[in-house]
């Protein structure tokens, strides 16, 4: 191969991503509420040989407004808990990454890091975690802890905002830190099993970690041992600056979202920058581009569908991702070029599920691999393995040999 491989992901949310897609997928409205439904994507999205899916999520309904409740009734509203539909898929999978979301605004690192460890055992070492900033008014009073004013979309420069946001990001860099100190809290081999002396661990290994910070003030040990992964991978979804810094200081991964092929080198430039800034001394983050996808068998097809489903939905849908509407040997090229541009892979967004994932695995990959860019199948392992990460030595253990 003249190129290096790329990886391929899929962003599952509800029936797809364009808020219409309820109205023309080949699914029933009602199978998001099912656990076939998720199976049956999952099995898809295996079969195409992608590295992982991830599955979205968040504390308060869908919404189109950027604030709470919008009062429409013709748009999904309702999910299920990514975490748990994640676990559910850990079981029924074999090879695939399992990344749920999960806000870091108002849930426990303690509790986060329990559950991820614990997919990342029943999967066999195959999760991951996308922790997210809860930035609104309306998900803050669920909670009743604390106060974030509502979001005004034209003050987003004003010093008040850019302080919100900030602490927001500084709040969800401290959770990171605290979950992977308490995925490192039990060394490899703390777990001992010694029938002979009684003893199921060794002490020893198990460690405090003894976190105080603005935020969070955790003393651990975990209460799950350590994951076959060691570390689950971490990714971060990053529009600019702030969040940029936060994926290079804490996450593995950065799905990014670029318009155009030179915004793609644009922006691998400002992440590889960021990396540096903060300096960062794990591997390179593995940088993929997302993209919301309409496909079909022609451009004029493609297109249609896009304004059918903008008519249902009453508008132009846009996203904070560019969307690709057109055939499947088009967005290979497309993706081809991107990749060139500088990004290690892609996540893809179908607009309608499971209509243009099907597209995507049945279609788009085997295009990619006639260009040579994508792999014929799994070659085992970890998560980590499939993306090239090193598996990271317990920083206690570490520390106790040191």
């Amino acid at each position: 191969m003249t190129e290096k491989t790329l990886h391929l992901a899929v962003a599952l949310d509800g029936l797809g991503w364009h808020p219409a897609a309820w109205r023309l997928s080949r699914a029933d409205a009602t199978a998001l509420l099912t656990a076939r439904y998720w199976n049956t994507l999952a099995g898809e999205a295996e079969r195409g040989a992608l590295d992982l899916l991830t599955i979205e999520d968040s504390l308060g309904l869908q919404t189109s407004g950027p604030d709470g409740p919008d009062g429409r009734l013709d748009q999904v509203r309702g999910r299920l808990d990514a975490v748990q539909i994640a676990a559910r898929l850990a079981p029924l999978t074999r090879h695939i990454g399992l990344i749920p979301t999960t806000s870091t605004t108002h849930t426990e690192p303690f509790h986060v890091s329990s559950a991820v460890a614990t997919l990342d055992h029943v999967s066999g070492g195959r999760a991951g975690w996308r922790p997210r900033v809860s930035a609104t008014h309306a998900e803050a009073g669920h909670f009743g802890r604390r106060d974030i004013p509502p979001l005004d979309l034209s003050r987003l420069d004003e010093p008040e905002t850019v302080q919100l946001v900030g602490d927001l990001f500084a709040e969800a860099g401290d959770a990171v830190e605290v979950v992977r100190r308490l995925w490192d809290s039990w060394q490899d081999d703390a777990v001992i099993r010694d029938v002979p002396t009684g003893r199921f661990v060794d002490r020893e290994r198990l460690h405090y970690i003894d976190f105080t910070g603005q935020w969070f003030s955790v003393k651990g040990p975990t209460i799950v041992p350590r994951s076959p992964q060691g570390q689950p991978v971490v990714a971060a979804l990053a529009h600019s600056s702030v969040p940029y810094a936060f994926a290079a200081r804490h996450a593995d991964i950065v799905f990014v979202t670029p318009v155009d092929t030179e915004h793609v080198a644009a922006i691998v430039a400002e992440v590889r920058a960021a990396e540096e800034t903060v300096g960062r001394t794990d591997a390179p983050l593995r940088v993929l581009a997302d993209l919301v996808v309409l496909l079909d068998e022609t451009p004029t097809l493609a297109r249609r569908r896009r304004t059918r489903l903008d008519e249902l939905h009453g508008e132009e849908f846009t996203s904070d991702a560019a969307t690709f509407a057109g055939t499947p040997g088009q967005l290979a090229d497309l993706l081809a070029d991107w990749h060139r541009a500088g990004v290690d892979g892609f996540r893809l967004r179908p607009a309608v599920l499971p209509n243009d994932l099907t597209a995507i695995t049945r279609v788009v990959v085997p295009a990619l691999r006639d260009r040579g860019l994508f792999r014929a199948g799994y070659p085992g392992g970890t998560l980590r393995d499939l993306l090239g990460l090193p598996r990271p030595a317990s920083r206690y253990a570490v520390a106790a040999t040191a």
